[in-house]
């Protein structure tokens, strides 16, 4: 921006960089259309005293011719009356070859007067026609000086209308936002500003940031979010832009007036925390203030890479930062490959020693369980063998068992029972009946 005093009523007015240009521009047309003017006065002067030269060379060569013709002649006189009359004869046989030199003098005189004509004549056509391509440069220029001025006062018009354009335009959207926030709340007022961008954007999403997202941060794990993250990659998926965006705004009746400061802290922590390379503060607030209104603010002084911009700088920024931070997406790209072949080295590594652990792990358990296994073997051999050793002493038993009773017989089971050898008796004599 420039500031420019008027030289008559003394008032200073600022314009932009189109605007100075123009009034630059304006300054040279002027400048050239005077040296233009004083070059044709320059070239009309040099015109008329070249033919005054020229008139006067040829008059003065013409009586210069005469004049020394005429003394000549005179000599001629004088030596034909000095001569005596002893040579009267000789001066008339000499008189006709005199009279004959004056005739082819007379002859030379009016071949040079015509000859000097014809030079003259020639020197005032040649200046004639200097002159007239002259009058015709003279002509073209007055013909451009013209065009200069109707396209001067054309661009003047349009700077005009445009700058009206633009002022009429500001004025409304300026009443558009005092009639807004007089009719919203607070928080009506901040959701208009956030829809505000998100309109904005998203009317340029397909053609200017195809591969861009930008939503709402919805993410509140850490205890606070942003209002908006903007991320933009490449088309092979390589990401080299990413934006925290906060918006903030209040009434103009609120009691408590915030500062744009008052929210640089918190912003910087949530840009921290999502990963976000910069952080963008759009706000309305100290909507006095020309260091805010004058366009794209870096408060990087205070937090490393943080902007804080009025809305209509919204779309304009992230179109700055995208085409500086294009230049690096080859290098992040290659960043990123290196950082993904380290990766793979890395994962290999350790998805090898993931294997070692877990065969080293299992082979620890397999070896345990066949030691468990042998133990149980073990257990299981001597528990046979005890088993066995009592099945042996069970059929000893049994051989005794069964010898003992094969030598069972009545007489031994009834020697000692009278009773039984009675029943005994009485049973082998109803037998015999």
């Amino acid at each position: 921006m420039h500031e420019i005093k008027c030289p008559k009523c003394g008032e200073v007015f600022t314009v932009d960089e189109s605007g100075y240009a123009a009034l630059l521009a304006q300054v040279r047309d002027e400048q050239f259309h005077k040296e233009l003017h004083e070059r044709a006065a320059q070239l009309q002067r040099e015109k008329d005293e070249a033919l005054k030269l020229a008139s006067v060379q040829a008059q003065a060569e013409k009586e210069k011719s005469v004049y020394d013709l005429k003394q000549e002649n005179e000599q001629l006189k004088n030596k034909l009356q000095a001569l005596g009359k002893d040579k009267e004869l000789e001066q008339a046989q000499t008189a006709a070859q005199y009279i004959q030199q004056i005739e082819q003098l007379k002859a030379q005189i009016s071949a040079f007067d015509k000859d000097k004509q014809i030079a003259l004549i020639a020197a005032v056509d040649a200046q004639k026609d200097a002159l007239s391509q002259k009058e015709q440069a003279i002509m073209e220029l007055q013909s451009k000086l013209k065009e200069a001025e109707k396209d001067s006062l054309l661009k003047e018009q349009n700077l005009k209308e445009s700058f009206n354009a633009q002022l009429k335009a500001k004025d409304a959207a300026i009443e558009f936002y005092k009639d807004l926030k007089t009719k919203m709340s607070t928080k009506m007022v901040g959701e208009t500003l956030e829809q505000h961008c998100e309109t904005e954007f998203n009317r340029l999403r397909m053609t200017a940031f195809p591969y861009a997202y930008f939503e709402k941060d919805n993410d509140a794990r850490t205890g606070s979010k942003g209002d908006y993250i903007f991320r933009d990659k490449t088309e092979d998926g390589v990401e080299f832009l990413s934006i925290m965006f906060e918006m903030k705004n209040e009434m103009d009746t609120t009691a408590t007036k915030h500062k744009n400061e008052d929210f640089f802290k918190e912003l910087d922590k949530d840009r921290t925390e999502k990963g976000c390379e910069y952080a963008v503060l759009v706000s309305l607030l100290e909507s006095d203030s020309d260091f805010y209104n004058a366009g794209i603010v870096d408060v990087s002084y205070r937090y490393p890479k943080m902007y804080v911009i009025r809305p209509q700088f919204f779309i304009p920024l992230i179109t700055l930062l995208r085409n500086a931070s294009l230049n690096s997406a080859q290098y992040r790209r290659q960043a990123l490959e290196l950082r993904n072949q380290n990766l793979d080295i890395t994962n290999f590594e350790e998805s090898l020693n993931d294997f070692k652990d877990k065969f080293d792990r299992n082979y620890q358990l397999a070896s345990d369980k066949f030691k468990k296994a042998i133990e149980e073997i073990d257990k299981t051999i001597d528990h046979l063998q005890k088993t066995k050793e009592a099945l042996l002493s069970s059929d000893n038993n049994l051989r005794l068992a069964n010898n003992k009773a094969q030598e069972l017989t009545v007489k031994r089971l009834t020697r000692n029972n009278p009773t039984m050898k009675q029943k005994f008796a009485e049973l082998n004599d109803k037998s015999e009946w």
